[in-house]
């Protein structure tokens, strides 16, 4: 078997294993469940943002929320922020990239939504101009980012950081991260 395969799976394993050991993690994972279904049971919505592979991250578990995850149950309001492409290239066009997400949270979220924007260093400049827009509207702001944090970390009421350097490794533990926030809130809120 090719060793390059071999330590790639290894090197997922032992990022994963240092977040299971990590139970101030685990209790922001719960407190990342636990302000999505405050804010759904209270009629908000869970915004979620990110760019490249962190965009489709954040498409992925808006997905989840909106459709159904483990269980047919009613959708939940949840969507990715970059999803509309005419508004996408348009703002970006007439306002500037570092804008088009906060510009779309201005205009569509309230007071108690959650955000979640993802990011491998933690210094996406649309992400930070989105959790700047948030923190003024209210928002509860959930970080998902590698091992520093970076800029995020300093807007972000619970902060998911990946005890990671590596964007793959940070990319496959964020989807586990978050398929399993997916999973407390749709427990929590739906009984099978």
């Amino acid at each position: 078997m090719n060793i390059r395969i071999q330590e790639s799976i290894r090197e997922s394993i032992d990022v994963k294993q240092k977040i299971l050991s990590d139970e101030a993690l685990m209790s922001r994972v719960q407190a990342a469940a636990d302000a999505m279904v405050q804010s759904l049971k209270a009629g908000g919505k869970v915004h979620f943002c990110g760019n490249g592979g962190s965009a489709a991250d954040a498409q992925h578990l808006a997905a989840e929320l909106s459709g159904r995850f483990y269980f047919d149950r009613p959708p939940l309001n949840a969507e990715a922020l970059h999803c509309n492409t005419s508004y996408l290239t348009a703002v970006g066009n007439d306002y500037g990239y570092d804008l088009v997400f906060s510009r779309l949270l201005r205009g569509t979220a309230k007071k108690g939504d959650v955000i979640v924007g993802i990011s491998t260093s933690g210094n996406s400049k649309n992400i930070l101009e989105a959790f700047k827009a948030a923190k003024e509207m209210g928002l509860h702001i959930v970080a998902m980012t590698g091992a520093s944090g970076g800029q995020m970390k300093d807007y972000a009421d619970i902060l998911l950081n990946v005890p990671s350097t590596d964007t793959p490794r940070i990319q496959e533990s964020h989807i586990m991260l978050g398929h399993i926030f997916c999973e407390l809130v749709e427990s929590t809120l739906f009984s099978r």
